[in-house]
């Protein structure tokens, strides 16, 4: 397996020849505007892709697979559906596949717990995007858990961490988990996603795992940046476990 970090959430995750595009925001920086409840007026994305259009365009012909966790802007936005060819197959949650079928996309598949593609078993997890009631504004959301017979990768999507996360790497027992970091908290109510507090305890409660972070220094509400956050995870002598990728970085995920 392998895995690029493109911008905030969206990951290239190649599976042997499968390449699976995750949470696509393709926009220019600036082309979602400011976020609401934000305190700032800052225009999100706050950074551009890290290739150039010639390149995005080659990878999204050579992509397999879109893989959508919900359809906030950040993770889905309006130049991902103009670009991604509508014959490419859309993963996602029940909840949220006929609003996407209703974008032009002819092979939406919902994943409601499991469906296999060729040798891969793809689980849909469950997640929490933040608590009382801005975590019930922000909706439901979910994770993705992608396993073949010797290696297996959770992307635990935008959620906090809480007891159902912690089911999930029971259940599974991921050999790699990508968490979105960032700590990202509108004017009003807590984290909706993970603080470097709750990278820790994943790390912790799953020290077999590599962690890998993502969703940092993107978007407008994020409080928590990669040096706060590594430094927490050197304080902590996780350096070894616990990875902060960076906008176009590619890593092998290895498995030993």
């Amino acid at each position: 397996m392998k895995l690029q970090l493109w911008r905030n959430a969206t990951l290239l995750l190649k599976i042997g020849k499968i390449t699976i595009l995750v949470d696509p925001m393709l926009g220019d920086k600036g082309s979602l505007g400011s976020f609401p409840m934000t305190d700032n007026d800052l225009l999100n994305p706050l950074v551009d892709l890290p290739f150039s259009y010639e390149d995005l365009a080659e990878k999204l012909k050579n992509t397999d697979i879109i893989a959508v966790t919900h359809l906030h802007p950040d993770h889905w936005d309006a130049k991902a559906i103009e670009l991604i060819n509508k014959n490419t197959p859309v993963l996602c949650s029940g909840e949220i596949a006929d609003q996407i079928a209703q974008y032009g996309f002819q092979n939406v598949f919902s994943v409601n717990e499991h469906i296999q593609w060729e040798n891969i078993d793809i689980f849909t997890t469950k997640g929490r995007h933040g608590t009382g009631e801005i975590g019930e504004k922000m909706g439901k959301v979910n994770g993705f858990l992608f396993k073949t017979q010797e290696q297996s990768v959770y992307i635990a999507g935008d959620s906090i961490w809480y007891e159902e996360i912690a089911d999930e790497i029971d259940k599974h027992q991921p050999q790699h988990i990508i968490v979105a970091g960032g700590a990202a908290t509108f004017s009003v109510g807590d984290p909706i996603i993970m603080t470097s507090e709750d990278i820790i305890k994943v790390c912790e409660y799953a020290p077999q795992a590599k962690v890998w972070v993502t969703h940092l220094e993107a978007v407008s509400h994020c409080t928590e940046n990669r040096m706060l956050i590594r430094e927490r995870i050197i304080e902590n002598k996780l350096d070894s476990q616990c990875f902060i990728l960076n906008d176009g970085e590619e890593v092998e995920l290895r498995f030993s």
